[in-house]
């Protein structure tokens, strides 16, 4: 007697009876419902607020609701921008600032680097130090230009004292912090390993403390472009203050405001060379980014 054996099926009964496909089926991975949606360029998103801001801006200026004699539209501060480019009058005024700005920062980054060093790496000086640094902060630097002026006169000295002075509280603040919230196991380790207390203040202290460090020099270039405001409103001859000043004389709020443009521009520029140094200089700490 012959058995004769059905062909393969795809189909199969389970003990209840019920036929079921036995084909291997397709996966389909599971993707987040946030990564299904259209990304949008970063780039567009960032440009869309201050579009949609100068675009209802332009309408308030077309349509008569903001006077020009309170603010000019932007195709106003546009023309005007390009006309103080041409007669050369802006590069110069910025060229001017930018020396202002880079020698009281760097100034302030040397006094306030070394004072946060001197604190935070020796108790003695913590005790000499931070005491009269505490105090001296909360004092305004703007109440001081009286003083500068007295002290320095009016040429370049008190304006670039102003911007010293503006930045190297921040900067001591941030780095005297980030001195001595470096781990103390991190120390522990490194005195295992036989370093030296200038090694340990190398390898571990200072790096740990760079974060702090970095954040510190983005405050304080915000508080040396605040400080520029003020220093080149006090008997300046050059500057894109002195525009500014001359400008509100003669009521030109469109000379103004493109003298704001400037700063916020320039502004923009050095934080974007900070946070680019600091890619480069904390590429080995991890950290969120967002989502």
């Amino acid at each position: 007697m012959s058995i004769s054996h059905a062909p393969p099926s795809s189909v199969e009964t389970d003990i209840s009876g019920i036929s079921v496909d036995s084909a291997p089926l397709d996966l389909v991975p599971l993707v987040p419902s946030s990564s299904r949606r259209t990304r949008v360029p970063r780039w567009l998103r960032r440009t869309a607020g201050p579009l949609l801001l100068l675009a209802l801006w332009q309408l308030a200026s077309a349509t008569g609701a903001l006077p020009a004699d309170v603010l000019a539209s932007p195709g106003r501060i546009a023309q005007v921008g390009r006309d103080l480019v041409a007669d050369g009058s802006l590069p110069s005024a910025m060229g001017t600032s930018l020396q202002r700005v880079a020698a009281g920062l760097l100034l302030g980054a040397v006094v306030g680097t070394g004072l946060a060093l001197l604190s935070g790496l020796f108790r003695i000086g913590e005790d000499l130090v931070d005491a009269p640094v505490q105090m001296l902060r909360t004092v305004p630097f703007v109440g001081l230009i009286p003083l500068f002026i007295i002290w320095f006169g009016i040429g370049e000295a008190p304006k670039i004292a102003i911007i010293t002075l503006g930045v190297t509280f921040p900067l001591y603040l941030n780095v005297y912090a980030g001195i001595r919230g470096v781990d103390a196991q991190l120390i522990e380790a490194g005195e295992s390993l036989g370093l030296s207390r200038r090694g340990l203040v190398r390898h571990v202290v200072l790096p740990g403390a760079l974060p702090g460090a970095m954040t510190g020099l983005r405050y304080s270039l915000g508080i040396a472009w605040l400080a520029l405001v003020f220093a080149e409103q006090v008997n300046a001859d050059s500057g894109i203050g002195f525009l500014m000043v001359q400008a509100r004389d003669f009521l030109r709020t469109d000379v103004i405001v493109v003298c704001l443009v400037v700063y916020a521009f320039l502004g923009l520029l050095a934080d974007f060379v900070i946070r680019s140094l600091e890619r480069l200089l904390l590429q080995w700490r991890p950290t969120f980014t967002g989502r």
